[in-house]
């Protein structure tokens, strides 16, 4: 067929219109490569409602451009067996970013999930133009000792706590990143040269789990993610819920106690103060000073130096002030998230963050208090499972947010 004229602006139509369906198709083959790992010619064109031979083009114009690549072929098949294809591992690279009040931590991630390069600095994240400037370097630095071409780059995930305003690329809770007032996402693209998405971390998380961990298959799920704060991801009809700013899920911020403590916010009583990690070492440090019975009484000259693992170690060695507070701390967990279980119906609710691994310790009490303050009909077909991600998925939330950002909103 040949070029339409200039001056024939039907055909002008028609054509970009049949370019952009095979962008689509083109960007939905990576996607179910990407979500689905790897597949033959026939499953593609069952995926994308399309011809073989449209589907064998779409796949060849992949592997001449480096995103997909052969892996062998089916197994255990009669006759002739197709060829499976995959993400192509060599390229194409996401640099996901974690800043934080522990620290920072850049990872090259390849298009197979496979970290290629990893590096920590203990620069903790700050609301200041001066932790800009150190993002700034610290990425190109690694970049360059690492000796990968930003060529090879195709985009920045950033994760961070705080209010993030993905939309406009702002973070409020920390709003003297780059140029105040003006999208940080924008600056940090500027002294890059990269697309970069930024995402709340507990929000990465939530994602992470239902693409690669405990969540997936599921339509409707939560991920409480238990750190120096507490965060709630939601995910509804399969994808993460962000509400009308973004700011969905700060379930740490709501008042569980009118006469209790002051909270980092500014608010009096919120479940931060009774249930994130930073709050239960406090307790625990309140409770050795006052002289109760358990191990951690070791650290009674020095209650600074007891932390989140220490409390956890003590319970897992049968502490029972340290069962105790956990367990408390479950319970109180379990009431916040009965308010979030009768809003959004979910099938799972995830645990992640560092009080992940006190297991049972923080599950039992979350089950006694939803049984005890939901209705049984949201309470049936639910479950209560820790995460199996090992501490992988904000980062892996992190490398599909960039993903399916690219292959699907670009």
């Amino acid at each position: 067929m040949l070029a339409p004229t200039a001056l024939d602006d039907t055909t002008d139509t028609k054509w970009s219109v049949v370019a952009y369906k095979k962008n689509q198709k083109v960007k939905k083959a990576l996607l179910h490569l990407y979500q689905d790992g790897p597949c033959t010619l026939a499953k593609l064109a069952e995926v994308l409602h399309t011809s073989i031979p449209s589907a064998t083009n779409i796949i060849d114009q992949l592997v001449e451009e480096g995103w997909v690549s052969t892996i062998g072929m089916v197994t255990g098949n009669n006759g002739r067996r197709p060829v499976l294809y995959s993400l192509n591992p060599v390229g194409h690279y996401v640099l996901i970013v974690d800043s934080n009040t522990k620290g920072t931590r850049l990872s090259v991630v390849n298009l197979m999930r496979e970290i290629i390069v990893e590096r920590s600095d203990p620069t903790v994240l700050k609301d200041s133009p001066g932790f800009s400037a150190f993002l700034k370097s610290f990425v190109n630095n690694v970049l360059m000792e690492s000796g990968i071409a930003k060529a090879d780059v195709i985009g920045v995930g950033l994760s961070m706590p705080g209010l993030i305003d993905s939309r406009h690329g702002l973070n409020l809770s920390y709003p003297n990143l780059g140029i105040p007032g003006q999208s940080f996402t924008d600056w940090l693209e500027r002294q890059w040269r990269l697309p970069v998405f930024m995402i709340n971390d507990t929000k990465a998380t939530a994602l992470g789990e239902h693409r690669f961990g405990s969540g997936r298959g599921k339509q409707h799920a939560l991920a409480i993610n238990i750190d120096w704060g507490v965060g709630l991801g939601i995910i509804i009809n399969g994808d993460v819920f962000q509400g009308a700013s973004g700011f969905a899920g700060e379930l740490g911020h709501i008042q569980v106690n009118p006469n209790g403590e002051l909270c980092y916010c500014g608010k009096i009583g919120c479940l931060d103060t009774l249930t994130s990690a930073s709050s239960l070492v406090r307790r625990v440090q309140q409770g050795v000073y006052d002289g109760k019975t358990t191990q951690l009484a070791v650290y009674g000259d020095d209650l600074k130096q007891i932390t989140i693992n220490h409390v956890i170690k003590a319970a897992d060695q049968g502490d029972g002030f340290a069962i105790d507070l956990l367990h408390e701390t479950g319970y109180e967990l379990g009431k916040g998230l009965s308010i979030a279980i009768t809003l959004f119906n979910p099938e799972v609710i995830i645990v992640d963050g560092v009080l992940a691994e006190a297991s049972l310790f923080i599950t039992n009490g979350m089950k006694q208090a939803i049984n005890k303050y939901c209705l049984s009909g949201f309470r049936d077909n639910l479950t209560i499972e820790v995460t199996t991600l090992a501490g992988a998925a904000k980062w892996l939330g992190t490398h599909a947010y960039v993903i399916e950002s690219l292959f699907v909103n670009a």
